[in-house]
């Protein structure tokens, strides 16, 4: 047999993409279809004073104007809906600019959005909270399932101490998502019965929102995500269209579609909070850290609570005897924040990484070898590393980038008229994996079927899938009908976090050994027997007793791993860039990447991943900054 596992395969679902065949949630066929449009509101803190709804209910073809005096009463903020909490017009509090405040029923989007355009709302409005003021930070309970804060030793002692230190604070902005497809949702109720088709990272937590919203069994929601055209994050939760779609669909007993506008994908879907930190660096003279103090201050909304988790890479990239991380958060009105790719390691790593580089410019010490140097087998916590590459990612980009052409004095690198510049900078991101259940089935005619209810969200997971199942069975890939997205399916954690493909693929590669092992029950054959026999002499066997199929059916998890080791991947990026002295215009030249990323399932898929990731933190890097300086100690 082939091995297809890490074998560069085309995307399975490539055709029906490029040819229009794949349908994303707002273009399922539903019969009877209505349409929503969001009205949202132009204050950031109040109370709606009055709807002047009369003149669009009288408009061609609208079916309802819901609003907090009509809409049905469901369950938005109960500690069973958990994150986030959602508005969607249980009252006349208006909480954040753009939050929806009404929603317009029509037969077809153009009178529904032309109706939504001329509803009137008045406000009282109230002065809105829309500063990082430090004074009115507080300690949130936990962030990121840790502790907001992280001890070890006395770091502002070894700063006061140290023979060299930097000390600054770093901005990085609000970001927001908004992937080529907007978000849009289709639900329609059958009695007591919701499907919903969205754009979602997530279909069981989906469904799980949905069921804890509106009261009704778990088994009762129906959430089906064939395609996703981006999502970064940001459909990783179950914003407030959703639950305003099926309260629509309830209201006028037909199936209701809500897609975003461009503009409303700035609103209350999420995005990357504003984070202010502190890092200050100590070292000995030998460039070894004494100490490092991250303290983060981050954003949230008044009524939600989601903190910007920017101080974790320090716990685990560099080794020091003295640690200080916190992380404190500011109540806004604004949209609740969310997860934005890599949320906290892209901000705190760009404040982290920024100190470093400043750190070798104060101590005269290569960049590469400061990070070298300060490697460590161990986190904060004491736990040693499953596995550990930084240093090797270093050797391998400089390498690459030919840093050790790199002059490190101040503009002594040029290119014509035009300033050349060598940057690196250490990358961290941790292994994550839940529970998942998958189903393979193989048939007499030597097709297989394989489900999970994982969702592919355009990185390859449909046909790094097809190539476990196929691998497993000794199939080709053509032959492996991979079905995802629909919370039918067995269970599957979201497509976020880098967590579903070691989840489900870890399953789905066990059902398909569940069909082996079967199949050798079947035949009365010892199961080692058939463990690397072909899928056309698997197929043999089903024909040989007469059966049509053969299901296998696994369940996955993780273990003790975590309460063992450290799980993290290491990487490292360098970049050439070119800088205009007059014009102050940069341009990058060159980028380099090295990864420790462990097995890799797909070569092209996985290189597609890497050059997507160092777009996203090449563009957040040019919209952040730092503020004040320090140097040796005593200067």
């Amino acid at each position: 047999m082939t091995a297809l596992v890490g074998a560069p395969v085309d995307r399975v679902d490539g055709r029906l993409k490029v040819t229009g065949a794949a349908k994303y949630s707002a273009e399922i066929a539903v019969p009877n279809l209505a349409y929503g449009a969001l009205v949202l509101s132009t204050v950031a803190n109040g109370r709606i004073a009055q709807v002047d709804d009369a003149a669009v209910r009288r408009m061609p073809g609208v079916l309802a104007v819901m609003t907090p005096a009509n809409a049905p009463r469901v369950n938005a903020s109960g500690p069973q809906v958990g994150y986030p909490v959602l508005r969607v017009l249980q009252d006349d509090l208006v909480h954040y600019d753009r939050q929806p405040v009404a929603v317009v029923v029509a037969d077809t989007f153009e009178r529904a959005t032309d109706a939504a355009a001329m509803l009137r709302v008045r406000y009282d409005a109230a002065p809105p909270a829309t500063r990082m003021n430090g004074s009115s930070a507080y300690k949130p309970a936990q962030v990121h399932g840790k502790d907001a804060d992280t001890r070890k030793g006395d770091a502002e002692a070894a700063l006061a101490s140290a023979a060299v230190k930097v000390d600054n604070t770093y901005t990085t902005p609000v970001e927001h998502h908004n992937p080529m497809e907007p978000h849009a949702t289709i639900a329609l109720w059958e009695g007591d019965r919701l499907t919903v088709y969205d754009a979602t990272q997530g279909v069981i937590g989906a469904r799980r929102k949905l069921a804890a919203v509106f009261g009704v069994p778990t088994e009762n929601v129906r959430v089906v995500s064939r395609f996703i055209g981006g999502g970064f994050g940001s459909k990783g939760s179950s914003w407030p269209h959703v639950t305003l779609a099926a309260m629509a669909a309830k209201l006028t007993n037909r199936p209701v579609k809500i897609v975003l506008s461009r503009p409303q994908m700035f609103g209350s879907v999420g995005h990357r909070p504003r984070t202010e930190q502190r890092v200050a660096l100590a070292a000995g003279s030998d460039g070894k850290l004494t100490g490092i103090v991250h303290q983060t201050t981050a954003h949230t909304s008044v009524f939600d609570e989601f903190v910007e988790p920017s101080g974790l890479i320090s716990t685990v990239l560099y080794g020091t005897p003295s640690l200080l991380v916190t992380h404190r958060a500011v109540r806004l009105n604004t949209a609740t924040p969310t997860y934005m790719r890599a949320p906290g390691e892209s901000s705190g790593s760009f404040a982290l990484e920024s100190a470093m580089d400043e750190l070798a410019y104060a101590l005269g010490v290569d960049p590469v070898e400061l990070r070298v140097r300060n490697d460590t087998d161990r986190d904060a916590d004491g736990l040693p590393f499953s596995s550990r590459s930084l240093v090797q990612a270093l050797r391998a980009g400089a390498e690459r980038i030919g840093w050790s052409r790199r002059d490190p004095r101040a503009r002594s690198m040029r290119d014509g008229n035009l300033l050349v510049g060598f940057g690196v900078a250490a990358a961290t991101y941790p292994m994550n994996r839940s529970a998942a259940s998958a189903s393979v089935q193989l048939r007499a005619d030597g097709s297989v079927l394989a489900r999970s209810a994982g969702v592919d969200i355009g990185t390859g997971a449909y046909t790094v899938f097809s190539q476990i199942v196929a691998d497993t069975l000794g199939v080709p890939v053509q032959r492996v009908r991979m079905e995802l997205g629909d919370s039918a399916f067995p269970i599957a954690p979201n497509a976020g976090g880098s967590t579903l493909t070691a989840s489900a693929g870890s399953a789905l590669k066990l059902a398909a050994l569940d069909v082996r092992a079967k199949l050798a029950a079947l035949d009365g054959a010892d199961p080692a027997s058939l463990a690397s026999v072909n899928g056309d002499a698997l197929v043999a066997i089903l024909r040989k007793h007469g059966t049509d199929a053969i299901d296998g059916r696994a369940d996955a998890k993780p273990g003790d791993e975590k309460k063992n080791f450290s799980m993290h991947s290491f990487g490292a990026q360098f970049a050439e860039v070119r800088v205009d002295p007059e014009l102050g215009t940069v341009r990058l030249a060159r980028f380099v990447n090295a990864f420790g990323a462990g097995r890799i399932l797909n070569e092209k898929t996985a290189k597609s991943q890497y050059i997507g990731g160092a777009v996203w933190g090449i563009g957040m890097r040019c919209s952040s900054t730092r503020a004040s300086t320090s140097g040796r100690a005593g200067s």
